[in-house]
């Protein structure tokens, strides 16, 4: 006799949701789920350009907490959308994003709001956190980054020695040596003017990206999403990257101390290939009010550990 699955919590549909204009002829979309007298939080989704999550809630108890969701410009359900070739990013920078970020705590009433984010999404927050601290009440971030030009480095290049075969193609899909710029060759080659020449990088990227959390168990995340979705995002992801994130090198770590004792829970799996420890490491040690997790067996999209100990963290920040 098969189980029913389990009924979604009660708050787990969004209970609001819109579209924000911020200017520039960008309309994001947002959500808010749970409580809407609840505790404030902002899941800030990774990436660039992957779209909420839909089960970032899980990190919530959605009894007490006011979860909003939003995407960031020209993806989801943002407009314009990035899939179409003929829409600009030069509209879509971290600067730009922060200031969406405070557009749409103002739009919704908020005072202070927790922030939620790992991977791309903790970079952002961290931006906006370092910005705006007297606007955060606390931070928790699954898997640390702070896209780094180091870090980039080793995300598209060296941890390529782990996955040889799979760099080989991603290095061959790219038309570079390489010891070449492979981020800003990809960069180029989904702007071609031909449609062959953007869907085969495309699909060249999100192999790469697959191939990087392929060891965690937990299938083709990447590829496995739809075409416009996997177009808006390697669009992002390149543009992004292959711009620094419009970061000076290392900036987030070295202005974490602006963050003084808001407190973060930091949790990063030892396994994560693609965005090593180390780096969550850094920003512990320069974040006062930080404490870092390391979860021995997760890598860098988490499990079922990661989960309780982020869950545990979202749940003392609001007892």
């Amino acid at each position: 006799m098969s189980v029913p699955p389990s009924p979604p919590p009660a708050g787990a549909e969004p209970h609001d949701s819109g579209m924000l204009d911020v200017g520039d002829g960008q309309r994001i979309y947002w959500e808010a789920r749970g409580n809407p007298r609840g505790k404030p939080a902002v899941v800030v989704h990774g990436g660039p350009g992957a779209g909420c999550p839909p089960r970032a809630p899980r990190a919530f108890d959605l009894s007490r907490y006011r979860v909003v969701l939003f995407d960031q410009r020209n993806c989801g359900r943002s407009t314009p959308h990035a899939s179409d070739p003929s829409v600009s990013l030069r509209r879509n920078t971290t600067d730009h994003l922060v200031a969406d970020m405070e557009r749409l705590r103002r739009h919704l009433g908020i005072g202070r709001w927790l922030l939620f984010g790992g991977s791309w999404g903790s970079t952002l927050l961290l931006a906006y956190a370092e910005r705006h601290p007297e606007r955060v009440a606390e931070i928790v971030i699954p898997s640390v980054t702070t896209t780094r030009r180091s870090e980039i480095d080793w995300l598209y290049r060296g941890v390529g020695r782990f996955f040889p075969e799979a760099w080989d193609r991603f290095v061959a899909g790219s038309g570079t040596a390489p010891d070449g710029d492979l981020v800003g060759a990809y960069a180029r080659l989904v702007e071609d003017a031909d449609p062959a020449v953007r869907e085969r990088a495309v699909a060249d990227w999100l192999a790469w990206e697959d191939a990087v959390v392929s060891a965690e168990g937990q299938g083709a995340p990447y590829a496995g999403r739809p075409s416009d979705a996997q177009t808006a995002m390697v669009r992002l992801c390149a543009w992004y990257f292959s711009h620094g994130a419009w970061l000076a090198e290392g900036a987030l770590i070295r202005d974490a101390h602006r963050l003084g004792s808001v407190p973060g829970e930091l949790v990063h799996g030892r396994l994560d290939l693609g965005g090593p420890v180390h780096t969550a490491w850094e920003l512990a040690r320069a974040w006062p009010g930080a404490r870092l997790s390391v979860v021995e067996s997760a890598g860098h999209l988490g499990g079922a550990e990661t989960l309780a100990r982020v869950r545990a963290a979202t749940d003392g920040f609001v007892a």
